[in-house]
């Protein structure tokens, strides 16, 4: 399985777990906590972790197309709840 990892320089590292786990709750099968978070997908996995000045995201998925999808919905959501450009480099 391929997986991706991105390191987010944010002090709002929590904020957008709390935030991401809570959009995706409606849907998806979602664990989080203050620092911590997992995003269940139909095709993968995304694993975030904050700390005080930044948030580690790390997704795992079933192919490289999936992992390539699932690249572009994490960002666009992580921006989106940020409310500012956020500079997400996604390394695999």
């Amino acid at each position: 399985m391929p997986i991706s990892r991105t390191d987010v320089a944010t002090a709002d590292g929590s904020k957008l777990i709390n935030r991401l786990c809570k959009h995706w709750a409606h849907k998806l099968e979602v664990e989080h906590d203050a620092d911590q978070g997992r995003v269940a997908f139909a095709d993968g996995t995304c694993l975030m972790h904050a700390t005080a000045d930044r948030l580690t995201v790390a997704i795992e998925a079933l192919d490289e197309s999936t992992l390539d999808q699932l690249e572009g919905v994490v960002s666009s959501h992580l921006e989106r709840m940020a409310g500012e450009p956020l500079d997400i480099v996604w390394e695999n």
